[in-house]
């Protein structure tokens, strides 16, 4: 076989089991609308793909403004609430520093004054915890030291020297306290 009989078979059409050639495969008609249509839901994924990265970017900000106001601005209520009790320790200062002030009357507008101020608060939320006489609870009650007691069982709280207070019943600080170490113990060098 020469060389241009070579070429000649390379590029020649391939042939059927009778040794005929049969024409080069056309594409069918079926198959130009098949990948016109998957191009065409390519391209429409894409665009929702798109739209979908917007619409988290946007709500990624949205979030972030929103988180922010809220930072700005969660307390407005409370502080609206309060108003009214420096309203009102205002006038008890402004009645103190008259000549003629009467104590039992500042301190009995005080009471009150602090009283308002606490119903406030627990309106929001904030109570007092009651320690004084009740068992040592680590969770809630942070001890300063131990006392003997007669009154007060050992391991109860003997003394509160700063109110403990949670907040929707979460602790926001422990109450201190002086915890009873029970009866005094008679002294062993006596």
């Amino acid at each position: 076989m020469s060389d241009s009989d070579t070429n000649d078979t390379k590029n020649a059409a391939p042939t059927s089991e009778g040794g005929q050639t049969s024409p080069a495969p056309e594409a069918k008609p079926d198959t130009v609308d098949a990948v016109a249509a998957a191009k065409k839901e390519a391209a429409d994924n894409y665009e929702r793909y798109l739209r979908a990265v917007a619409d988290l970017e946007n709500f990624r900000r949205r979030t972030v403004k929103e988180k922010d106001e809220l930072r700005q601005f969660g307390t407005k209520n409370v502080l609206e609430d309060l108003l009214p009790v420096m309203d009102n320790l205002a006038l008890g200062i402004a009645a103190a520093k008259q000549p003629n002030a009467d104590l039992k009357s500042l301190t009995s507008g005080v009471d009150m004054v602090l009283n308002q101020f606490k119903s406030t608060l627990s309106n929001h939320g904030l109570k007092e915890i009651a320690a004084a006489g009740q068992p040592f609870d680590a969770n809630f009650h942070e001890s300063l030291s131990a006392q003997p007691s007669a009154d007060v069982p050992e391991g109860n709280v003997l003394t509160v020297v700063r109110t403990g207070y949670t907040l929707n019943g979460r602790l926001l600080r422990a109450a201190s306290v002086v915890v009873s170490s029970g009866p005094a113990k008679p002294d062993a060098a006596a």
